[in-house]
């Protein structure tokens, strides 16, 4: 069965009107024994708008379940027009933006609670995939021209991002709301490569330019561009 895509909300604007509905940006809590996460830095640097459009920032635990209810409960509190899920990919070389979540928990770790869930579903009711709402091609596309390297990604991993980013968007399909919803990944901060010699990183401040760019694109863009972006293996 192919991944299902939900119903995705009308594009938004460039520049949206006073008043205009949040993008909620969410990052997650340090784990795995790391002293930091890039995703919440990035967070904590961006700005209060993108254009007209405000930001809500969200600071998520890294835990199975625990990380869906944090952030449906944001969701119903700030009725957000966009939701961009922020994560951690250390090993990759470049700003990764996710094509696809699949319904399995599949733990190499234990959580930031002691869980580890191993072929385990999601959803139990929930279809096997879903594609992210937001024009992923557009995002990669005003990553690279801001000068980051940047790619489709066509696995989100079997941890708590990829848990998240299906439940997040299995609870908007469920709830009917129009919130378009994806799923970015970043590489190791430089500070977080010192002790993993030939590992990639990335400057905070490249990953909050690529970011910015990813969100004003989702905003404009009303369909996907059309760009190859696949892979061979």
């Amino acid at each position: 069965m192919a991944p299902r895509r939900p119903k995705a909300a009308g594009a938004a604007p460039a520049r949206a009107q006073p008043g205009r509905r949040p993008v909620l940006v969410t990052g997650f809590a340090p784990v795995g024994g790391e002293a930091i996460n890039p995703s919440w830095e990035i967070c904590r640097a961006l700005p209060a708008a993108i254009g007209r459009s405000p930001l809500e920032t969200l600071l998520v635990p890294t835990q199975f379940r625990r990380a869906i209810e944090v952030v449906a409960e944001a969701i119903e509190r700030t009725d957000p027009t966009l939701v961009i899920l922020l994560g951690q990919a250390g090993g990759r070389a470049c700003v990764s933006v996710e094509r696809v979540a699949i319904n399995i928990d599949d733990a190499r770790i234990a959580d930031n609670a002691g869980a580890r869930p191993i072929d385990e579903p999601v959803a139990a009711a929930g279809p096997p995939a879903y594609f992210a709402t937001v024009p992923i091609k557009a995002m990669v596309a005003a990553i690279r021209d801001a000068g980051i390297p940047a790619e489709v990604s066509n696995s989100a991993g079997t941890f708590v991002c990829n848990h998240l980013f299906y439940g997040t968007l299995h609870y908007l399909a469920a709830s009917g709301r129009d919130a378009r919803a994806g799923f970015i990944h970043v590489p190791w901060l430089e500070s977080q490569a010192v002790s993993r010699p030939g590992e990639p990183a990335m400057a905070l401040a490249t990953m909050v330019r690529g970011v910015e760019a990813a969100i004003a694109a989702a905003l404009a863009t009303a369909e996907d561009v059309k760009m190859a972006a696949g892979q061979l293996d």
